[in-house]
């Protein structure tokens, strides 16, 4: 059965079409959520919340095709109430058993996750949208209730930002240095 199928039959209350179609972006909700609130734990908790409350609200959902949009908005809520009651910082486990390449990898990653959670909110929810959950940002700006432009100014000015941050170039075009913050 295709999506639009499916969401139209979880609009009128069938819940298992509901359950197939959060099975189907469950992946894409994990990786959203884990960038938001940074471990496995509280990813897996805010997907779970945020299925919750598509299944209490599912029938409020007036146009079948802004289902994802829809259940985006819920996941970046939940990850905001999850970060609100959690207030400290992500332990680094197991860090001596990766091997060098990976282990760099992991701290490139690491390092690129706390640059993005330290641009303000609507930088950091354009960049995540747009460049983690591949949304155009035609639907960015839906899920985030603005024009268009200024997704991509938000876009602009939050890349710039991470470029400065993670070792680009400075307004004069010299490099540097990536810890310079």
């Amino acid at each position: 059965m295709n999506e639009l199928k499916l969401i139209k039959k979880a609009i009128k209350g069938n819940k298992e079409c509901l359950e197939e179609l959060l099975v189907l972006y469950g992946d894409q909700l994990y990786r959203t959520a884990y960038i938001y609130v940074r471990n496995r734990e509280d990813a897996l908790d805010v997907v779970q919340e945020t299925s919750y409350k598509a299944f209490l609200s599912i029938g409020q959902l007036k146009n079948e095709k802004f289902f994802l949009t829809w259940l985006t908005k819920i996941l970046i809520n939940c990850s905001y109430d999850v970060l609100k009651k959690r207030k400290k910082e992500l332990p680094l486990n197991n860090m001596d058993e990766l091997t060098e390449d990976k282990r760099e990898k992991r701290v490139e990653y690491l390092d690129l996750l706390e640059a993005i959670s330290r641009l303000n909110e609507k930088h950091k929810n354009a960049i995540i949208l747009f460049y983690f959950h591949d949304l155009p940002i035609s639907e960015v700006a839906k899920v985030m209730n603005i024009p268009e432009n200024t997704v991509k100014t938000y876009l602009s000015r939050g890349k710039e930002r991470l470029k400065k941050w993670l070792g680009g170039m400075n307004n004069n075009g010299e490099k540097i240095i990536a810890r310079s913050i």
